[in-house]
């Protein structure tokens, strides 16, 4: 049975920290629009920032949804599961916000993470502010062997300037895939 939780304490603080992965689920506001939900991972790109606040690091990639949908409405889901050990799903219902690279808190919001891996290709910190935390079992999450990070993901933008980064958003992730601007 799934509980729900007033906030993030130490022991759901231990779960979340240890898991590899996540998931973020956004939707635009209506009844029309594309809900998304997009895998993230890589050490140092999420921290608990408080028992009501959490933040990742957002990275230049295919699309910009998560940014579009969160300037729409602030909506946002992020959810982690155990694939390893007991079965547990943790979820933070809250509202985010994103702050981009080219902003002017943007320094200030990346100090937040003691160990982030190559920043050159963050493109925002996407902030949450925690209303919800809840639990429920996992029974049916398959159990998985963590073998190792990709390092895809930072190596094809280390190739790319600043000014290629700029380009890069202002061409692929300008709007949704629903036309929502994203910038």
């Amino acid at each position: 049975m799934g509980k729900v939780y007033s906030e993030i304490d130490g022991r759901l603080r231990d779960f979340i920290a240890a898991q590899p992965v996540f998931f973020v689920a956004t939707a635009p506001s209506g009844a029309e629009g594309h809900v998304n939900v997009s895998p993230k991972g890589m050490r140092g790109t999420f921290v608990i920032l408080g028992p009501h606040r959490v933040a990742y690091l957002d990275y230049h990639g295919s699309g910009a949804e998560t940014i579009a949908h969160l300037r729409d409405n602030g909506r946002i889901t992020l959810m982690f599961c155990a694939f390893d050990g007991p079965p547990k799903i943790v979820r933070l219902h809250g509202r985010g916000s994103s702050v981009a690279v080219t902003d002017a808190d943007f320094a200030d919001r990346l100090a937040e993470f003691p160990a982030p891996p190559d920043v050159h290709a963050v493109r925002a910190v996407i902030t949450v502010e925690v209303q919800r935390v809840s639990d429920s079992c996992g029974y049916a999450v398959p159990l998985m062997d963590f073998r190792a990070e990709r390092d895809l993901l930072l190596t094809s933008h280390s190739r790319r300037t600043a000014d290629d980064l700029v380009t890069y958003r202002a061409t692929k992730n300008a709007a949704s895939i629903d036309g929502l601007p994203v910038f």
